[in-house]
């Protein structure tokens, strides 16, 4: 038996501006997905009985989710077993990380599946082969839609800051709040409708991008020195802008508001395509509880998290 798993994450600023060329700032949380491998003669099967959110079962959160969502998980783990003819096996999947919810569920099971893989199977993968070949898998599975932000941050954790390249970038440990909304979002519909605002009104929304951009940049330093107001700052700013190109849900806004209403959050802002899925708090002075109680008093789910986290690892003996 070998199991590997690998964290989910957030964008923290760029999201759609990235797509552009803009920077985007990414990094790895403390919610990961497991995979196990075993073997199996004459059979190869897939579970994924124990789907959970923090505390939550994945039939309880939504039942826009529940079936739809886990079988989804499912075809990437299959994907990755046709990539390396695997056969005689039994694969579990188990995950903390919300599906489709803008958070690299996919990209974490595809990840750990391959550590797994490359484990059990004797295949002699280096870390970097594990990340592009996940990457691949993962952008076939979405018919060639796949950050690479996505992957990278699952095998190698930290933070990555995306433009035309990606680059690792150390800063310390964030304590953000993130806030589910409970309904899954269709990130390649949501880009499509970004750049089609684009490519209708270039004047308009090209600046947008570059402001967002900018963001991201700023908020480096920020996170380094440790300069919270700032940031929170800079975060009520770019979930502004990504209201501006049409991202934005009425869920999503009423996560927003209560988190920096009653929550008195430094900033908030939603995460990743926009459209339903998460938002992401910075906690005030009166810290993540309070900002978790105001989170699921407007409908949300909420778990205070860690960024800058861990990337992939072997489960050894458990």
């Amino acid at each position: 038996m070998t199991s590997a798993s690998a964290p989910g994450k957030v964008i923290l600023f760029g999201e759609h501006a990235v797509v552009s060329g803009a920077a985007a700032l990414g990094g790895a949380v403390d919610l990961r997905a497991k995979v196990t491998v075993e073997d199996l003669p004459g059979s190869l099967t897939i579970s994924a009985d124990d789907l959970i959110l923090r505390g939550f079962s994945l039939d309880l959160v939504s039942g826009r989710i529940a079936s739809a969502e886990a079988l989804n998980a499912v075809r990437y783990v299959r994907a990755a077993l046709q990539e390396f003819e695997a056969r005689d096996l039994r694969v579990k999947i188990e995950s903390e990380i919300p599906l489709a919810a803008g958070m690299g569920s996919s990209a974490a099971i595809v990840v750990a599946t391959v550590a797994a893989l490359n484990m059990h199977l004797g295949l002699a993968l280096g870390t970097k082969d594990i990340a592009q070949i996940s990457h691949m898998i993962e952008k076939k599975v979405q018919q060639g839609y796949g950050s690479p932000m996505d992957t990278a941050l699952a095998t190698f954790g930290g933070y990555l800051l995306v433009s035309t390249s990606v680059m690792p970038i150390d800063l310390p440990a964030l304590d953000i709040v993130v806030g589910y909304t409970g309904i899954p979002h269709d990130t390649r519909s949501e880009v499509e409708k970004v750049q089609s605002l684009l490519a209708r009104y270039p004047d308009i929304v090209a600046p947008i991008f570059q402001a967002i951009g900018s963001i991201s940049a700023r908020s480096v330093p920020l996170i380094r020195d440790r300069k919270l107001l700032e940031l929170g700052e800079l975060m009520n700013v770019n979930h502004g802008l990504l209201e501006a190109v049409g991202v934005g849900s009425r869920e999503l806004s009423e996560l927003v508001y209560a988190a920096r209403g009653a929550g008195n959050a430094i900033g908030a802002k939603l995460t990743g395509a926009g459209g339903g899925g998460c938002m992401i708090a910075l906690p005030g002075p009166a810290g993540a509880e309070a900002l978790m109680v105001a989170l699921r008093q407007a409908k949300g789910l909420a778990y205070s998290v860690k960024t800058g986290c861990e990337g992939m690892r072997m489960e050894v003996g458990k």
